[in-house]
């Protein structure tokens, strides 16, 4: 038979139990609003049953209840959940980066607007067609001079500007790594402490929290693949081990970063300096270094022979490619890529090309005095390489503009004409075909082959193209990144529902357990009238 007291034993269990899920269900309350808090609750079991022996039952003797035990204390989290969003993360930061670059570089080139490039060049175009009708005006004269100076200060302030924002973005990556080993090293020793607790049988549930808002942090500047490695010993069968964590490439392979307390740090081939001096080096690839410094053998690149991106997806790569970098492709030759070394080497070569062919349609023609037309805008060397930071307009008088085509026999310039101001005013318009401009009122041509501008048509329709491919990365950074904060703000939602503090459930969950609370004293107030009872209510027949 079982004991007179087992009835208090039982209610005793009741009362502890009980007291330990309001004592949950208050720090779940405590942390309703604590960033990163997986609310938790109590696992209840059923304690060993007491055997009884059976007077009916000579084979099998009979079982009877003993109570309850608050078994683990346990996070609800749902990993599928959290990989589902740090996949969404991964994405939002790379075309958040992306998108924040672009419109930095929307804002310095300020098209369409009156104070961009196109209206300084237009402004320049019609001082010269103003000066075809009256070309011996000096007024008119010392305006083409004037808006030539704005056209190479628009230049070299849209150069200034954009390598400005560029050395920025430098130093925002190097920024960045700094963050992803800070994180690394915090998660390695989150591992090592969950590490020594789990084996004794416990769940520490806050450092799981602590260390699962680390990862989502991390995901939002690379693409990580989150592996659970068991800790060993007496491990509860909830415990979730220890992280490794591996960096996804865009080639599928797989780099570690975090081994259970040992950790690997992330830079660059060369010194972090050159990402922010004034001219910023592309960046060939990421290094890895071991938590003492020293270099490790892997590298990744950040793009293969065929230009192909091979470095993860995250906000880290979208700076990379808005910052610049290079890969050598199969022919041996190193490649320069990026949204800001592209959009300057294009500034470069409008720059390169505009004033190249603007003083050889200038050296054709005549000035006041009768001489052949000088160079009109200066630049330093002969490619179009830092053209739009070097260009600058000549030391000239306003006679020495050269806009007639014509002079006569004494050496006088012929009155009236101003042909090559035409000339000069359509440069904008003139196709570039195969690299050769016809002029009007003369039999010259001007080759333009060597002047780097790459493709047919005209200085104005380049200048478009480079305008229109800027807008159209933009929208597509814009729409993408709208897209992607969608999703993940979808799937936080869904996590959220799972492991957030609901105020509504808790206050259920504490009405209940108070109740079960109220019910198991209940219990022990009957059991001790039924000893009551016993104690002092028999035995005392005879007396």
């Amino acid at each position: 038979m079982s004991s007179t007291f087992h009835g208090l034993e039982v209610a005793r269990r009741a009362l502890n139990t009980q007291q330990s899920a309001l004592h949950t269900t208050g720090n779940n309350i405590a942390n309703a609003s604590t960033p990163g808090y997986s609310r938790q609750r109590v696992n209840m079991t059923q304690t060993s049953a007491l055997s009884i022996g059976g007077m009916n039952q000579s084979i099998t003797a009979g079982q009877i209840g003993t109570g309850v035990q608050a078994g683990s204390i346990q996070r609800i989290r749902e990993s599928f959940l959290d990989d589902q969003f740090r996949n969404e993360t991964t994405k939002l930061g790379y075309w958040d980066a992306k998108r924040t670059s672009l419109s930095q570089m929307e804002d310095v080139l300020n098209e369409p607007s009156s104070n961009g490039l196109s209206a300084v060049m237009g402004e320049f175009w019609q001082s010269l067609q103003d000066l075809s009708a009256n070309p011996e005006n000096t007024g008119a004269r010392g305006v083409v001079l004037e808006r030539g100076q704005s056209v190479a200060d628009t230049f070299h302030y849209l150069s200034d500007s954009l390598t400005k924002i560029q050395q920025d973005i430098g130093k925002e990556i190097s920024l960045g790594v700094q963050g992803v080993n800070s994180l690394l090293e915090q998660i390695s020793q989150l591992n090592s402490q969950i590490k020594s607790v789990e084996p004794r049988g416990y769940l520490p549930n806050d450092l799981y929290d602590k260390r699962d808002a680390l990862v989502d942090e991390l995901s939002l500047m690379m693409d990580v693949k989150v592996t659970k490695t068991p800790a060993g010993g007496n491990s509860s069968s909830q415990a979730e081990g220890i992280y490794t964590i591996s960096m996804l490439g865009g080639d599928g392979k797989e780099y570690a970063l975090v081994n259970g307390d040992r950790f690997n740090k992330l830079g660059f081939a060369g010194p972090d300096e050159k990402l922010s001096v004034n001219t910023p080096t592309p960046i060939t690839s990421i290094q890895f270094f071991n938590s003492s410094g020293s270099p490790l053998t892997t590298s990744v690149p950040i793009a293969n022979e065929s230009g192909k991106v091979t470095f993860s997806q995250g906000k880290l790569l979208g700076m990379i490619e808005s910052y610049g970098y290079s890969y050598t492709n199969s022919g041996g030759n190193e490649v320069n890529k990026g949204m800001y070394p592209d959009m300057l080497n294009d500034l470069d070569k409008l720059a390169f090309t505009f004033a190249s062919v603007f003083n050889e349609v200038h050296e054709k023609g005549y000035d006041l005095n009768g001489e052949s037309g000088k160079p009109v805008f200066i630049l330093n060397g002969s490619t179009s390489q830092g053209a739009a930071k070097a260009i600058r307009l000549a030391d000239l008088d306003t006679q020495d503009i050269a806009v007639s085509m014509t002079v006569t026999q004494n050496g006088t310039v012929h009155a009236g004409n101003g042909q090559n101001a035409l000339n000069l005013a359509n440069i904008p318009s003139m196709l570039l075909s195969n690299g050769v401009i016809s002029l009007q009122g003369t039999a010259d041509t001007i080759d333009l082959s060597s002047y780097g501008l790459g493709q047919n048509g005209s200085l104005n329709s380049f200048y478009e193209g480079m305008i229109g491919r800027l807008g159209v990365n933009a929208m597509q950074a814009n729409r993408m990144t709208q897209n992607s904060l969608l999703l993940s703000q979808s799937v936080d939602e869904k996590r959220m529902s799972v492991s957030a503090v609901s105020l509504d459930e808790e206050m259920t969950n504490m009405m209940q357990f108070q109740h079960a609370y109220n019910a198991a004293a209940r219990n022990i107030t009957m059991v001790d009238e039924m000893l009551d009872r016993i104690i002092n209510g028999m035995g005392l027949v005879g007396r």
